[in-house]
């Protein structure tokens, strides 16, 4: 496949398993752009780029782990979000957390994810099960839904009660969304961003966010709403239809991070 072919085709699906790898739209994208920019002058990384999908993730993780904290101190002046990824990128176990984020979130198998990150096809489950125990004996927090369709709901709120979360609430339209924020205060929200009356998820996040700092996952049907490349686009962003593994995985990375900016 031509790398042009395969950059446009893989480049939203990268992009977003930077982001949730590291925290922030701003790290995550510079990581990003810190691959693109290095292949441009390197024929070995371009044809290990266009060899196929595993090499290009196989590429952005020798970027990930030589220029990712040097993009972590240069972006902690730039805002809360990256300030807070960058402290806790060095207190977690980096292969046992991508391999997660592979499995779950980029659907690679365990041989294709030994490949991405250069470990042996038998490590792999030891790892995603030493990130998952690190889940389970992460802290619990409260969290806020805010989804119209009821099904949708109620699946969401068994993923997060299983994590040993609580769900103080959800919500079907904006007014409910803020109401039911400001009355329990949750440490996390789970966003649809087209709402039953009509109002938009974003606008209730937006609101909340304008008196209160809260790390939020936006869930949706419409990414393209979000990702239009003319504003701040969310760290956190999970397409419908979603696996409860993609949830989970997502849940615990942001949780971790727990930071969020609003999108104007």
């Amino acid at each position: 496949m031509a790398l042009s072919d395969l950059i446009a085709r893989q480049l939203p699906y990268l992009r977003r398993y930077a982001r949730i790898l590291t925290g922030s739209q701003s790290l995550g994208d510079g990581l990003v752009r810190e691959l693109l920019e290095a292949a441009l002058v390197d024929a070995d990384l371009r044809s290990e780029i266009s060899s196929s999908r595993v090499g290009l993730y196989a590429a952005f993780t020798k970027i990930y782990a030589t220029t990712g904290a040097e993009l972590a101190v240069a972006g902690v002046a730039g805002s809360d979000e990256e300030a807070t990824a960058a402290s806790r990128l060095d207190l977690v176990t980096p292969l046992a957390r991508q391999a997660l984020l592979l499995s779950a979130i980029e659907d690679f198998g365990p041989d294709e994810t030994a490949e991405i990150l250069g470990c042996a096809a038998d490590d792999v489950p030891g790892l995603i099960d030493e990130a998952l125990g690190e889940i389970d004996a992460g802290s619990r927090t409260d969290v806020l839904i805010i989804e119209d369709e009821p099904l949708i709901a109620l699946q969401i709120e068994e993923i997060v009660t299983s994590l040993g979360h609580s769900v103080v609430g959800t919500a079907s339209t904006h007014a409910q969304a803020v109401e039911l924020f400001e009355a329990h205060r949750p440490s996390l929200v789970l966003a649809d961003i087209q709402l039953a009356d009509g109002s938009s998820g974003i606008d209730a996040v937006n609101d909340i966010l304008a008196k209160f700092s809260v790390p939020v996952v936006f869930i949706t049907a419409f990414p393209e709403r979000l990702l239009t490349g003319e504003r701040p686009e969310p760290t956190y962003l999970i397409t419908k239809p979603f696996s409860d593994d993609f949830v989970r995985a997502t849940i615990a990375q942001v949780t971790f991070f727990g930071s969020t900016a609003p999108l104007r």
